[in-house]
């Protein structure tokens, strides 16, 4: 029911938004010899035609490069990505429930993810000390890793989003980065200057960074890459960037 509500709502609001741009550009596409409009004119169709049975905006598909452009720019509510977070109980933290499946009949054909946690659990877990503790406690329940670990792997997939690292002496950071970036976009997340002024990045991979003791061990091994600007910036990456402004 509250899925429901929230749906119908966000359903309205884009109904809205694209009727209001149909009235500005359906004589332009239907009289005029204006490609664009034409373009835009069937997409807005094709979401008023979902939108109208109750579906959200998300369960439409777009082939061509020139409509996913144009169906990006409405910006619709019910277009956006989501992820449905399943509280439940204990016993059920594993594999879930039957309210579990209404849900995921509810949602089939939405183009949309599902996560199960129970947050009793979760409660119980932060309370626990050592890592050790807590994965002890998991494999108890038939889990690898807790809902929250789980909750952010899937937000970032769900985003687009990858992490890479800088490692110091003093502090080590993650950053957080499109899929897709290249090294100095990636390095401009840190500092502008970084970006104007990139000459390269040192990458270390994250497993050669674990397997082989750190920088030193990585070094010595040969395996401390020298990427240009070209190089795409991998999720887990080790960076030093060399720049000048």
């Amino acid at each position: 029911r509250d899925k429901e509500i929230i749906d119908y709502e966000l359903q309205l609001k884009d109904l809205e938004t694209i009727e209001s741009r149909i009235a500005k550009v359906q004589k332009q596409a239907q009289t005029g010899g204006d490609k664009q409009a034409k373009l835009l004119y069937d997409v807005l169709l094709r979401y008023k035609e979902a939108l109208d049975q109750g579906k959200p905006a998300r369960t439409v598909t777009f082939d061509s490069p020139d409509e996913q452009h144009a169906a990006r720019d409405l910006f619709l509510l019910t277009n956006k990505p989501v992820l449905y977070v399943c509280n439940v109980d204990d016993a059920s933290a594993a594999t879930g429930n039957h309210y579990v499946e209404e849900v995921r009949n509810a949602v089939a054909g939405e183009n949309a993810q599902i996560l199960i946690v129970a947050a009793q659990t979760e409660a119980d877990i932060a309370e626990l000390d050592s890592w050790e503790e807590r994965h002890e406690f998991l494999q108890e329940i038939g889990l690898d890793e807790s809902g929250v670990s789980r909750l952010i792997r899937a937000a970032y997939a769900l985003l687009n989003l990858q992490t890479y690292f800088t490692a110091g002496s003093d502090e080590v950071r993650a950053w957080t980065f499109m899929r897709g970036t290249k090294a100095p976009q990636a390095a401009g997340i840190i500092h502008t200057d970084f970006e104007k002024g990139f000459i390269r990045a040192e990458v270390i991979k994250y497993d050669d960074y674990v397997s082989l003791g750190g920088e030193t061990g990585v070094r010595e091994a040969g395996k401390l890459g020298i990427e240009g600007k070209e190089y795409i910036v991998q999720d887990g990456d080790i960076m030093h960037f060399r720049f000048n402004v």
